[in-house]
């Protein structure tokens, strides 16, 4: 869209001249009304969409997004809302109508058409969070005995009305899956040929129970755009397609990255957050890292009479317990995308826990070595650490490699502990993994000074 048209219907709006407003709305596509709409208030959001014609408003109302799709359904007419919730595809609309609140969406069910009523409490009676609310019962199926010349009239009459036709699946009379075809095999054989003739009765399924989470997992692994979906007794009884999966999988990533931060997942965008939902959220991490952090001064209080007796260490103390806190962070990380992408197993943690034990060794003795060059190069330099400066660059050198060790280490295990425990490894947050190292960091690295500065400056 030319960018334009943005200020041009901004003076309108503004001008409130419905005439030129009609002429400029409706000649742009729906992605595009979707895209100016949702970024104007809530006043003006329902005043755009009261000039689109009934066809345009049906098509720009699937693209819009859920909190704007909510305020609009609480605005506008009763039966424009049920020409709208009937004009969405089902998954679409079941993701619309679990979105709202229960008795909202009772209130709204009630009044669709009994077909559309029935498929609708249908897809919502499935359990939150399962294939059954992501499915549509928009698909085609055949028969084996079926020609393939029956096949290609039978897509053409009822194809407008599936989902996608790239699959065509094939069932029994008692409608159990069979097999699943693609669209072109139809295309390259002679007509008189029946299904089975084709058929390799093999086929990938999702169980309509199972999460949403391993929807996510097998479309991923098999690089489908669509997936049948079957009860216990493999009755075909919808599809899932990728759009929702994307969906799906970018709230996941949302909420991973959200949890990562330190801070439980958002409900809403951020702009649209209610401020003090958004500050629950926030608050309750926070007072738990804080509560945290406070053994950290209990520790340091521990090593109070050796930070006496060598102030030097203090100097150092930020430096060694950061570089702890950052290798667990980034440990942490790569070990939860890795395990959202199903790259690491619950039974693959003794290859992890080698791999980060050597990573920790590797970096802890990087960052040991430039800490020790720090400390040469300032004593030769400036004097800056006394006499004893050779065992206070040794302190710092193994404290680094062993806080970076134990960083590195906790930050790729916590994950896969949590996860045994059938918790959220995104709870293993960065700040939450620098805290616990915050803490033994400064334990191992006053341990380290007792041993190499004993007799010394200890």
């Amino acid at each position: 869209m030319k960018n334009s048209l943005y200020p041009s219907i901004n003076s309108l709006i503004k001008e409130r001249d419905s005439e030129a407003l009609t002429e400029a709305l409706n000649s742009l596509s729906p992605f595009e009304l979707a895209e100016i709409i949702s970024n104007k208030s809530e006043s003006d959001q329902s005043f755009l969409f009261s000039f689109l014609s009934p066809a345009l408003a049906v098509q720009t109302f699937d693209f819009l997004p859920l909190h704007v799709q909510r305020h609009l359904v609480s605005v506008l007419p009763a039966m424009q809302v049920i020409a709208l919730l009937k004009s969405l595809s089902p998954d679409d609309r079941t993701s619309f109508l679990q979105s709202l609140p229960k008795l909202a969406a009772d209130e709204w069910i009630k009044l669709l058409p009994y077909d559309e009523r029935i498929l609708a409490m249908t897809l919502l009676g499935y359990p939150p969070g399962s294939v059954g609310r992501l499915m549509t019962p928009d698909f085609l199926s055949v028969r084996m005995d079926w020609t393939i010349e029956r096949v290609l009239d039978y897509i053409q009459a009822y194809g407008h009305d599936s989902e996608t036709i790239d699959i065509i699946y094939v069932v029994d009379e008692k409608e159990k899956l069979l097999d699943d075809i693609k669209l072109k095999n139809f295309l390259f054989v002679p007509r008189h040929y029946q299904v089975q003739q084709i058929a390799n009765n093999q086929f990938i399924a999702l169980l309509v129970d199972d999460s949403e989470e391993k929807a996510i997992q097998v479309f991923r692994r098999h690089h489908r755009h669509a997936l049948p979906v079957i009860n216990k007794e493999g009755v075909l009884l919808g599809i899932v397609t990728i759009d929702d999966i994307l969906r799906l999988s970018n709230q996941e990533a949302t909420k991973d990255i959200q949890k990562i931060g330190g801070m439980e997942a958002l409900d809403e965008p951020y702009m649209q957050a209610p401020f003090l939902d958004l500050m629950k959220k926030r608050a309750g991490w926070l007072v738990i890292l804080f509560l945290g952090e406070m053994f950290t001064a209990t520790a340091m209080g521990y090593f109070e009479d050796e930070l006496s007796k060598a102030v030097v260490l203090a100097l150092f103390l930020p430096l060694i317990i950061s570089s702890g806190g950052n290798a667990g962070s980034q440990a942490s990380t790569l070990v939860i995308r890795a395990m959202a992408l199903r790259e690491v197993l619950l039974s693959d943690w003794w290859k992890v826990a080698r791999r980060e034990i050597l990573s920790g060794l590797f970096l802890g003795a990087v960052l040991g070595a430039i800490g020790c060059i720090r400390v040469v190069i300032w004593s030769l330099m400036f004097n800056t650490y006394g006499i004893h400066w050779p065992l206070i660059a040794i302190t710092i050198g193994f404290s680094l490699i062993g806080v970076v060790l134990w960083g590195t280490l906790a930050g790729s295990m916590l994950p896969l502990i949590l996860r045994r425990a059938g918790a959220d490894p995104a709870t293993s947050s960065a700040p939450f993994i620098a805290t616990i190292v915050d803490v033994t960091g400064i334990i191992i690295y006053f341990l380290i000074a007792l041993m190499v500065l004993k007799g010394t400056l200890l």
